[in-house]
C-alpha cells in the first residue's frame, strides 16, 4: 500500500482514534492501527476489543491494500514533523516506511488479517439526536459512575429509551445522577443499555456541542454512534441496572434553595479540614442560614456559614463534600434547590429552573 498526505490530514483522525489504543495489551495487534486503503478511501481503525474507533479520509490512493502500524509511534512522528509537512507511506516486506522530507522511518508491522474487528453487530434501532444535546446528557451523569465495583453493571452509564425521552443515569452507590431530554423516536416501550466506562470516557473526549443530528444506533451487545468522519463503537455491559427510580427521595418540605457560587466556595474552604480519607462535612440549616462544618483526626475543625432561601425544620446532616462538589459543577443554573426530608434521608439537588436533572447524595455518619 502506497499513498501521500499532509501531516494535518493525518494528525486530526489519529489524535481522535488514539485513546482505544490501550498501552499495556495481551495482543501485540491491538498496539497497532489498521490502514486501510480503498477507492477514494482510507480508513484507520484502533481498538482494545472493547471500543473501537474507525476514521475515514475521502482521498487519492496510489496503491491499494490493508496493513497495521504501530499507533504510538506513528502519532509521535506526526506531531514531530513541521506544519503542513508532506507524509508518504509505503508498506512492503513487512515493514511500513515512513518518509517526509529529510526524514525516514522504518516501523515494523503485523498482518492486518490479525487485527481484531467489530462484525455483524445485528444493530436492530436508529435514534437521531442533535450531538450537543446527546453530549450534555452523559457530562451531566457521568462523574457518578462507579471505579472497578465488582457491581461490575454499575462501572458504566445507563441509557434509557422510549418514544418520547432520552435518559442517563448513573450511580457508585452512594450518589446518583440522573438527565433526561424529551425527544421522540421509533422506540416501542423502553429499552436500556450499560455503556460502559471506557466508551462513555471517549464519547465524551469525541462528542463536540454542535448542532448537527448524530446516528446512535443499538444492538443486543453494542452501540454504535456515527459522527462526521467517524465511527465509535462499543460493547455493552451485559447485567440489569438497579431500579434507580426507588432510589429518588420523596419531596419534603425542607428545602433549601443556594446561590450555587457561594456554596461551592464555602464547601471548598471547610473541606481544607475535612478527613482526608472520608472527606465528611456537616451541613446545618436553619432560619435562612447554612452552616458548614468540618474536622479531621488532628483535632483540626472548619466553619463557614453562607446565607439560604430555607423554611424548613433545623436540620443536621453529614455528606462526602466531593460528593456535593461533583453536583455543583454538573448543575449550570445561578442557583441550586436541596431537598432533605429529615436527617438520616438522602439528599435531592436540581436546579430551581428545570428538573431535567437529578441528582441524590446520601448521608454519612460523622
Amino acid at each position: 500500500m502506497q499513498l501521500s498526505i499532509t501531516r494535518e490530514v493525518l494528525l486530526k483522525p489519529l489524535q481522535q482514534i488514539i485513546g482505544a489504543v490501550e498501552r499495556r495489551q495481551t495482543m501485540p495487534a491491538l498496539s497497532n492501527l489498521l490502514i486501510r486503503g480503498g477507492d477514494q478511501n482510507l480508513s484507520i481503525t484502533a481498538t482494545d476489543l472493547e471500543v473501537e474507533l474507525v476514521a475515514s479520509l475521502d482521498m487519492e490512493i496510489e496503491d491499494h491494500g490493508a496493513t497495521t502500524i504501530p499507533a504510538r509511534k506513528l502519532l509521535d512522528i506526526c506531531r514531530s514533523l513541521p506544519d503542513q509537512a508532506k507524509i508518504a507511506i509505503n508498506s512492503s516486506n513487512e515493514k511500513i516506511k515512513v518518509s517526509s522530507g529529510r526524514s525516514r522511518f522504518t516501523l515494523a508491522t503485523l498482518p492486518a488479517d490479525d487485527f481484531p474487528t467489530i462484525d455483524d453487530l445485528e444493530l436492530d434501532q436508529n435514534v437521531l439526536i442533535k450531538e450537543g444535546e446527546f453530549k450534555a446528557l452523559i457530562e451531566k451523569t457521568a462523574f457518578a459512575m462507579a471505579q472497578q465495583d465488582v457491581r461490575y453493571y454499575l462501572n458504566g452509564l445507563l441509557l434509557e429509551l422510549d418514544a418520547g425521552q432520552i435518559r442517563t443515569v448513573a450511580t457508585d452507590g452512594h450518589r446518583l445522577a440522573l438527565s433526561q431530554l424529551d425527544h421522540k423516536s421509533d422506540i416501542e416501550g423502553s429499552r436500556q443499555i450499560i455503556l460502559p466506562r471506557k466508551g462513555v470516557q471517549e464519547l465524551l473526549r469525541l462528542l463536540s456541542n454542535e448542532e448537527n443530528e448524530i446516528t446512535v444506533s443499538i444492538g443486543k451487545n453494542h452501540l454504535r454512534v456515527n459522527l462526521a468522519n467517524l465511527q465509535f463503537t462499543s460493547k455493552l455491559i451485559d447485567g440489569r441496572f438497579p431500579e434507580y427510580q426507588r432510589v429518588l427521595p420523596e419531596e419534603s418540605d425542607n428545602r433549601a434553595k443556594i446561590d450555587k457560587v457561594s456554596l461551592k466556595q464555602a464547601l471548598a474552604r471547610a473541606s481544607i479540614l475535612s478527613n482526608e480519607k472520608y472527606k465528611g462535612i456537616r451541613l446545618i440549616l436553619d432560619n435562612n442560614i447554612m452552616v458548614i462544618q468540618a474536622h479531621n483526626p488532628e483535632h483540626e475543625e472548619a466553619e463557614d456559614e453562607i446565607e439560604i432561601e430555607y423554611t424548613g425544620e433545623r436540620l443536621e446532616v453529614g455528606f462526602n463534600v466531593v460528593y456535593l462538589l461533583d453536583v455543583l459543577n454538573a448543575i449550570e443554573s445561578d442557583k441550586v434547590e436541596v431537598i432533605i426530608q429529615d436527617a438520616n434521608s438522602s439528599a435531592l439537588i436540581v436546579s430551581p429552573e428545570s428538573q431535567a436533572s437529578r441528582y441524590v447524595v446520601m448521608p454519612m455518619r460523622l
